[in-house]
């Protein structure tokens, strides 16, 4: 049975469920890296792929927007002297939204009919780049925030998950 101390202290670790959703992301990566390897090597269908990739995408997408309108709004109110962390955090975003935006694009110029590996490759360079760029950010981000976040006291944010800390893409 949780005690008010028990969920206190589980409903006010962002931070640590921030690392939670990070891990789920780069898993989620690293199978879109699969899907992208065994496209190279003749399979599988584009659409399984475009669909993959399009389900990553938008959880990124969305776990950026809600840090940038959530999590970084309140961290700069409570932490002024986050501010170049969370500017550079920010910018990061900018530079992950363009590659999904031309990783998309990859991905749905693939032929169905006709398995060119230079399309696939293509992918293959954007997605790399994603991952050093998530990876690097990542780890920075835990670095500098996780403290910061854990040390947060958010009610609306223990009544329903801010959008940086949820996984389920359908919701």
């Amino acid at each position: 049975m949780e005690t008010p101390d028990t969920q206190s202290a589980r409903l006010a670790a962002f931070g640590d469920q921030l690392i939670e959703v990070h891990d789920w992301l780069r898993a989620e990566l690293a199978r879109l890296s699969e899907g992208v390897d065994a496209r190279l090597d003749g399979g599988p269908a584009p659409e399984e792929l475009r669909a993959h990739c399009l389900t990553f995408c938008t959880a990124l997408e969305r776990h950026h927007t809600g840090e940038d309108g959530g999590a970084f709004v309140a961290l700069a109110e409570r932490h002024p002297d986050l501010a170049p962390v969370l500017d550079k955090l920010r910018e990061d975003h900018r530079l992950v939204s363009d590659i999904l935006r031309r990783l998309r694009e990859l991905v749905a110029g693939i032929d169905p009919r006709a398995a060119d590996p230079r399309q696939a490759q293509r992918v293959r360079g954007e997605l790399d780049g994603l991952m050093a760029i998530m990876e690097s950010h990542f780890a920075y981000e835990e670095r500098s925030i996780v403290t910061a976040l854990n040390a947060l006291d958010v009610p609306e944010w223990e009544e329903r998950p801010p959008e940086f800390l949820r996984t389920d893409p359908a919701t």
